[in-house]
């Protein structure tokens, strides 16, 4: 079996609403599917947290290297990638596009196989994990309402972030800290992203301290992107201070950035993004060293149905992973996947035992939100 060709088709007309200091639209493309083709039939789907543009040029110069490959082989046609990409982007939208490739590759595996992705990976420690609701802030009484309106969804955990968090007063951020408790009530888990990777952050240590012990108050379960992404010394600080656990690295990529925050202790928690860092092959060898760190890995998921689908593997194939990271509201998870993601009585999400990710998409929902591309046809 041979790589015959790669597709790519942007999102758009749903996009999530935030952005990096201006706003993103329904129409701007930030999410990108891509499918491996093979010369025998076989189609794998991956997903990258890029421009479709940005996808499209970084598939024509990888191009000489996958085409004709074995997909068989998804850590070593990875690797193959990154490694002749030390001149031309490593780390930025080329190393993104091979994330989707991975992604792609280790779905091949699995439908040939017969097996499910995370089996693959090792084995399955779990049949279910808990989802967490991720949102975006808002002033108070909208975000109780928002709140209230997803906990009737039956999710039992959630993640607020961004909005106007840490960029108007102590006080704002306490009355949205304390209108998201009240929504969500004692027994659920209440995780808070300030979003520190925006454009322009200027909160430093200091707010970043006096914010946590502002949390812990509230039982705050983890401190998400506190300090600018490069902030490592800060960073290492606030953990050893904190009351409440601090994660973070959903900017990074490949595992050799992810190196000197696992060492040196920054984060309680890791969130690698499969759609960014390298793709499957590249968030296991992260969350193993992780792992011997005594650092939790969580993955991040602000993406798509498919990076859902690979989290979901990922979280199944590791003993601490426990909780999967869930964009409530985006038809680029809901509506694009076949039968949607149904909660169980528990406010679980059952993990694909199907070969390879497991999952099926929505012709006609894929065709509205990559206006006809041809991907998988």
């Amino acid at each position: 079996m041979k790589i015959r060709e790669i597709r790519c088709a942007g999102l758009r007309g749903a996009t999530p609403e935030g952005g990096w200091s201006n706003e993103l639209r329904p129409e701007d493309c930030v999410h990108t599917l891509v499918a491996v083709h093979t010369d025998e039939g076989v189609t794998g789907l991956g997903s990258v947290f890029t421009n479709d543009g940005l996808v499209r040029a970084a598939l024509a110069v990888l191009e000489p290297l996958y085409h004709g490959e074995n997909p068989l082989e998804p850590e070593r046609v990875s690797e193959k990638l990154h490694q002749h990409m030390f001149w031309l982007g490593r780390g930025g939208s080329i190393t993104h596009a091979i994330s989707g490739i991975d992604i792609a590759l280790w779905d091949i595996l699995g439908q040939v196989t017969g097996q499910p992705v995370g089996r693959l990976l090792g084995g399955r420690y779990r049949e279910r994990v808990q989802p967490y609701a991720s949102l975006l802030m808002d002033e108070p009484a909208k975000l109780r309402d928002h709140l209230l309106q997803v906990r009737a969804q039956g999710f039992r955990a959630f993640k607020i972030g961004w909005g106007p968090f840490g960029r108007c007063s102590a006080a704002t951020d306490r009355a949205i800290v304390k209108a998201a408790r009240e929504a969500v009530g004692p027994d659920s888990r209440l995780m808070v992203d300030a979003g520190g990777s925006d454009a322009h952050w200027t909160n430093g240590y200091k707010w970043a301290i006096n914010t946590a012990r502002m949390l812990a108050e509230y039982d705050v379960h983890w401190f998400e992107e506190a300090l600018n992404p490069d902030a490592l010394e800060d960073y290492v600080k606030l953990r050893e201070h904190s009351p409440v656990s601090i994660s973070g690295g959903e900017t990074l990529t490949r595992r050799q950035s992810f190196r000197p925050w696992l060492e040196q202790g920054a984060f309680d928690i890791i969130q690698p993004d499969v759609t960014k860092v390298g793709g499957i092959s590249e968030e296991r060898a992260i969350a193993w060293y992780a792992q011997e760190h005594g650092i939790r890995f969580i993955p991040h998921g602000w993406n798509t149905t498919v990076g859902l689908a690979a989290d979901l593997h990922l979280a199944s194939a590791f003993p601490g992973t426990d909780w999967v990271e869930y964009l409530t509201g985006s038809p680029f998870i809901d509506d694009i996947t076949a039968g949607g993601w149904p909660l169980d009585s528990d406010g679980m999400l059952a993990i694909p035992s199907k070969p390879g990710l497991g999952i099926s998409l929505d012709p006609d929902a894929l065709k509205k939100y990559t206006r006809g591309e041809k991907l998988l046809e």
